[in-house]
């Protein structure tokens, strides 16, 4: 759950969270009453969004993607016939964005194996009903907060799919949106040892088993959110102190696969194992929906946030292109929020999910939850 708040002419101002961005926003919303200040607002806008899209550009090109080998290529999937089929595990997949990652590998071909702590069976059914019966979909029960669970879920996972070229790290949950101290301690707890020690204890196993995946090159995508760049979460302190630990602990991780532990013989494991940052943004999920109000709704949700599918689309392609270590992924792009902005502050479009009231608009013949939530299958919870 991330939003953005536009650079100036002058300065070029960090990606921050929906919160930092809310007086940014209201800014930009303020009407434009007649030609002459919209020709202006959009000239000032204009010349902001090449500033940044240029600065923007100029990074992309520092760090290009090397072109990989044929053999490094083919050490990034696992031959099963036709086609070429890479084995997925993601955690957090009975719902939201993790089932909409699952559905975009199926589409393409891909092993995938889901989890979540709650049961996955009607995730499933519906994907297999998609896909065809023989769809390599699978699903466990897991935990993350628990080392025996996940155990057993790496165990389940060698059984159903064999090898892992990608593991996604998306399982979170976020306490609920209230003030720090209204929140019981369990409940902290909770959100702590979810969202950030279940990333840990994951990433942690499965390295293990990817290190041991002779000739394998793999990849761990840990999701970051709000908090993640250091601005303020309010409502969501626990969350956000969470995703700001997850880029250290990834770049931790970048630097001692690269480059060893001082004073220790840099050890070369049978597989190599990758881990980045995968940032899908707002998307409508009980993460982002649960408790929010008709303001946030308005904005940043209605201008910034998408549905499941759309994020998927955008990322998967990403995930399966990548290459080398410590990247990060992202579904809110610069050019991609300059965008959403220009259309929303200086067109004045509105939005296709949230009304001007704050409500979710529902599509017909699609099934909602009391929260706004699209169903996105029979079954889901």
């Amino acid at each position: 759950m991330e939003a953005f708040a536009i650079a100036s002419t002058a300065t070029s101002r960090p990606v921050t969270s929906p919160f930092e961005a809310l007086s940014v926003g209201t800014r930009a919303a303020a009407p434009l009453h007649n030609r002459a200040s919209q020709a202006a607002a959009a000239g000032v806008f204009a010349a902001g969004a090449a500033a940044v899209a240029s600065a923007a550009s100029a990074r992309r090109s520092k760090r290009a993607l090397p072109q990989r080998s044929r053999n490094q290529r083919v050490a990034a999937v696992a031959m099963h016939g036709t086609p070429v089929c890479a084995g997925v595990v993601i955690t957090g997949g009975a719902a939201g964005v993790g089932y909409a990652y699952a559905d975009e590998f199926l589409a393409r071909g891909h092993q995938v194996v889901i989890c979540d702590v709650k049961d996955c069976s009607s995730a499933v059914e519906s994907l297999k009903a998609k896909h065809g019966e023989k769809a390599s979909i699978y699903s466990t029960t897991c935990d993350v907060s628990s080392i025996e669970s996940i155990n057993k879920l790496i165990e389940f996972v060698k059984k159903s799919i064999g090898v892992v070229h990608y593991w996604i790290n998306n399982a979170g949950i976020n306490g609920g949106r209230k003030r720090f101290t209204e929140i019981t301690p369990e409940m902290v707890e909770t959100v702590v040892r979810v969202n950030l020690g279940g990333i840990v204890l994951c990433t942690h196993a499965a390295m293990r088993m990817m290190e041991e995946q002779k000739g394998v090159e793999s990849h761990i995508f840990n999701t970051v959110g709000s908090g993640v760049k250091g601005g303020g979460t309010p409502g969501y302190v626990t969350y956000g102190a969470t995703k700001r630990g997850l880029p250290q602990m990834t770049e931790s991780l970048v630097k001692e696969i690269e480059e060893g532990v001082q004073g220790y013989d840099k050890v070369e494991t049978p597989g190599k194992v990758n881990c980045h940052c995968l940032s899908p943004g707002m998307v409508f999920t009980d993460l982002l929906l649960n408790d929010s109000t008709p303001e946030l709704r308005k904005f940043p949700f209605g201008v910034l946030a998408a549905q499941p599918e759309e994020v998927a689309k955008d990322l998967v392609p990403k995930i399966l292109g990548i290459s080398g270590n410590g990247k990060s992924v992202e579904f809110l792009t610069v050019d991609k929020i300059l965008t959403k902005f220009f259309g929303r502050f200086i067109l004045g479009e509105k939005s296709k999910y949230i009304d001007d009231d704050g409500n979710v608009i529902q599509m017909p013949g699609a099934q909602y939850q009391d929260n706004g939530v699209r169903v996105l299958y029979d079954g889901m919870k």
